[in-house]
Order: structure tokens, then sequence, then C-alpha cells
């Protein structure tokens, strides 16, 4: 029976990414019992973070795909702490990953500490607008950053923001830099569509 168990426990994490699977349900549940709410959508919120050796690539920083994946972690929690996973909930929607466009400024090396700070930037009529930031703990350098569009299924990113604060919000106005970002999407979207033989009005899916 142990070794029933230890063979499917070693095909787990052979065939699946167990870990991930593991500590996203766990990030969420952290953030909604063990942390206060956050009562301003907009409000920024911490992630701890520390290089483990699993995080390492060849030259001994973490690698680019780690870095991704706790931001993963971060934004789950962060969606869970203001409200908007439970939002989602309620009013039936859901959310994609439609583009993120990540910044490397200066590597994170093996047991350095660290914590990804992501705020709400503000959204349109199709989507939430997210910024993360990993900051060193040891010199409070900002080692990277990354920009996510949240694409809401289901429903819209205003409806959700009406209903937590019970009344209708407008969103702030974004930054330079992710409007320059936004019109880029938007362009690679038309170029691709027009190399697929789509209309230039088919929306992404």
């Amino acid at each position: 029976m142990l070794l029933l168990l230890l063979g499917a426990g070693a095909a787990l994490f052979c065939l699946l990414d167990a870990w991930y699977l593991l500590r996203l349900p766990l990030a969420v549940l952290r953030a909604r019992w063990l942390q206060p709410r956050l009562r301003d959508v907009l409000q920024e919120q911490s992630w701890p973070g520390l290089v483990l050796p699993s995080d390492l690539d060849w030259l001994l920083h973490m690698n680019n795909a780690r870095y991704l994946r706790e931001a993963d972690l971060a934004r789950c929690a962060h969606l869970a702490r203001c409200g908007l996973l439970d939002a989602l909930r309620a009013l039936g929607g859901s959310l994609v990953l439609a583009a993120s466009c990540a910044r490397h400024r200066r590597p994170l090396r093996l047991f350095e500490r660290f914590a990804v700070r992501t705020r709400l930037l503000g959204w349109d009529a199709r989507a939430f607008y997210l910024e993360q930031r990993f900051v060193s703990r040891r010199q409070g350098f900002v080692c990277a950053l990354l920009l996510c569009r949240l694409h809401v299924v289901g429903s819209s990113p205003g409806r959700l923001v009406q209903h937590l604060g019970q009344r209708q919000v407008d969103s702030p106005e974004l930054p330079e830099e992710v409007q320059h970002w936004i019109s880029y999407n938007e362009a690679s979207s038309q170029k691709l569509r027009a190399e697929s033989g789509l209309g230039i009005n088919t929306k992404d899916e």
C-alpha cells in the first residue's frame, strides 16, 4: 500500500505541475481567511517570495518561467483579497489572462527574498489592467515588472467594480506606457486577424 501511494505521488509530480496546483488554492485560502480584506480595489497588495534551488536556471538566477508563476499566485491572492473573485462568482463571470508583458531589470538569486507587489491600474469595457513588481527585500530594488491584461468573460469590469462598491465607479486614467501597450496589442491583433483571413472587427477570443 505504501509503495502504491509513493508511486501515485511520484506520478502526480511527474505528469502534473503538482506544486502549482497545490499552491494556487492555498494562496487563495490564505488571502481570504488569514489576511484582511482590501476595501479599495485599487489598493496595492504584497505577496512574499523566496528563490529556491528548484527556481534556478543554469546561471543560478530565478528562471523566467518562475516569475510568471509567482505573478500568477500573487494575482490570484490579490483578486481574492479585494473581492473580485467573489464578484465574479456572484455575477457568473470568469477571468482569462489575455496578455502579459515582462521586463527584467536585475536577477533574483538563490535564497533571495522578494515581494510581488500587485495593484490594479484600471479597466476598460472588456478587461482589467494590473501591474506587478518584483521587489528585492534586501535592497528594495524593482527587479522585474509585469503588465497583465485580464479579460472578463460573461460579465464586464464595470459591472464587477459596481457590484463591489454598490455604485458605478469610473476607471482611473491608465498610465501612458500602458496605453501604448494596449495600442500595440490592438495593432498585433489586427495584423494576425488579417493574416488569418478574418475581418478587422472580429474580436480575439
